[in-house]
């Protein structure tokens, strides 16, 4: 093969041959380190009035100059930065994303996917394939969420809070961690709090536009962090009042955040447990990126804690706010996402006769359509107890 083949990185990969493509492909951790310097810099911020040179970056970020300078080059070889004479370099669209002034930018995010939580257990990943269980727990010696039930998680109304404390026998032994020892996810803390944020910011749009809210009176987000996503259902249906519940540790700054948006008055805040009884006066239970955390086993309770609180309300509904893996050899990020969720927790993404399945298990049916390949709403209706053969 010669240089010119593989120098440029042509728009279109499939033109090259296969084994160059191959090659191509062992990049993908050059470039999320590249990246990961890039934003923990703050390079994006530096250019965001006008170019510099690289002296100049160099200079305000306490670096070594040269090499710096071969660091951003493979940025802009990339796209991520752009290049310009004499070792100047300026923003682009994607460089733009990494600022920390613009309300959906992406940088804390970024930051935690190179952080040590994710990026060492990818170093072990043959440890879960031959074995199957998280690569997190090999590395660092206990699940991602341990402790005695006052473990800090660090959740921000992504649903992302594991409830150690309502089902630390199902999730770690006592050999895991010490009895009564409280400990936090290796690598988390604010930046987590901060990177689920974001990821919230990002996914809300994404669920209120593909789904109408305005038939239910009383919504209840459960495990919904502080309240950021109920707060953007609420403003959509003036007529409703919602229930925000989860950990205590999690909603105790919730009433600030609803107050900000408006709905405050409108909200009972519920400090407590998805893997505790539910409050059984809500129309609508909203599960937003809260199951794909868990194995089947653990999302089964979690949905008939759900089923249990709706009781004999045929007009109550279930909404799974999650991930709907796609087709065989189809693109989808959620084959990626459920690498990391195989990774660290034993969690994992769900294909719609998955989902169909863990609904089925708890006593639940499908009751729409959702689209495949992206996140989706999964509306679940109630089905029968008598039907289902299990008492309520």
């Amino acid at each position: 093969m010669s240089v010119d083949t593989v120098t440029g990185g042509p728009p279109d990969a499939r033109s090259l041959p296969a084994p160059v493509r191959l090659i191509l492909l062992t990049n993908g951790r050059r470039i999320s380190e590249v990246l990961h310097v890039v934003a923990e810099l703050r390079i994006a911020d530096l250019l965001a009035d006008h170019p510099r040179t690289v002296a100049e970056l160099a200079g305000l970020t306490d670096s070594h100059e040269e090499s710096l300078y071969r660091v951003l080059r493979c940025a802009a070889a990339f796209g991520l930065v752009t290049e310009e004479e004499d070792r100047r370099f300026a923003e682009n669209e994607l460089t733009v994303g990494l600022r920390s002034d613009i309300p959906f930018g992406v940088r804390d995010l970024v930051l935690y996917n190179g952080s040590e939580s994710v990026r060492r257990p990818y170093g072990e990943i043959l440890h879960t394939v031959r074995t199957g269980r998280p690569a997190f727990e090999h590395v660092f010696g206990r699940p991602f969420f341990a402790g005695d039930g006052a473990a800090d998680t660090g959740t921000t109304d992504t649903g992302a809070t594991q409830d150690t404390g309502a089902a630390q026998d199902d999730v770690a032994s006592q050999d895991d961690v010490a009895a009564g020892e409280d400990t936090e996810p290796v690598g988390t803390g604010a930046l987590f709090d901060r990177a689920m944020t974001q990821m919230s910011r990002s996914t809300t749009h994404l669920f209120t536009s593909q789904y109408d809210f305005t038939r239910f009176s009383r919504i209840a987000d459960i495990g919904g962090g502080q309240g950021f996503f109920l707060s953007a259902v609420l403003n959509a249906v003036p007529g409703a009042t919602g229930v925000l519940l989860d950990r205590p540790h999690v909603v105790k700054d919730a009433a600030h955040h609803l107050a900000e948006a408006g709905v405050a008055e409108r909200v009972s805040i519920v400090p407590g447990s998805f893997f505790h009884p539910l409050p059984a006066d809500c129309d609508a239970y909203l599960l937003k990126q809260v199951l794909h955390d868990w194995d089947d086993e653990h999302a089964v309770r979690i949905l008939r804690g759900v089923r249990d609180a709706l009781g004999d309300r045929a007009e109550g509904r279930l909404l799974v706010l999650d991930h709907v893996v796609a087709g065989p050899n189809e693109w989808d990020q959620g084959k990626f996402l459920d690498v990391d969720m195989m990774l660290r927790f034993g969690g994992r993404e769900r294909t719609l006769r998955e989902w169909q399945d863990l609904l089925t298990a708890a006593d639940f049916a499908l009751a729409n359509r959702p689209a495949t390949g992206r996140w989706a709403v999964l509306e679940a209706r109630p089905l029968p107890r008598a039907r289902s053969g299990r008492a309520a």
